[in-house]
Order: structure tokens, then sequence, then C-alpha cells
């Protein structure tokens, strides 16, 4: 199992096989919350990779 640290590309981490986790089912509650999405979270926390997907 390769765990993508430090990827920030969506489409990298499925094309070569990399460990992720599914959280679609979480955009309906984003969409939910307003113009303004602000996430706080660590350096290297998938921020980026959220976004990508998204």
């Amino acid at each position: 199992m390769k765990f993508p640290y430090g990827i920030s590309d969506f489409k990298k981490i499925i094309n070569n096989g990399y460990f992720y986790v599914d959280r679609t089912d979480r955009i309906p509650m984003i969409e939910d919350t307003g113009d303004h999405l602000l996430f706080l979270r660590p350096r290297r926390f998938g921020k980026s990779l959220f976004l990508s997907m998204l």
C-alpha cells in the first residue's frame, strides 16, 4: 500500500494506485455551509487534494 504523502493531485493518486479514502459523502454538508469555506488543518493534511477532488 502506497501513501500519497505530499501529493496534492487527485488524478495522479488515482492513476498511480495510491491509498485514498473516498470522502464524497461529505460534499452535501460542505455545500450547505454557506459561501465561505475555511479549512484549518496542518501542513500536508490534504487540503489541496480535497479541493482538487471536488
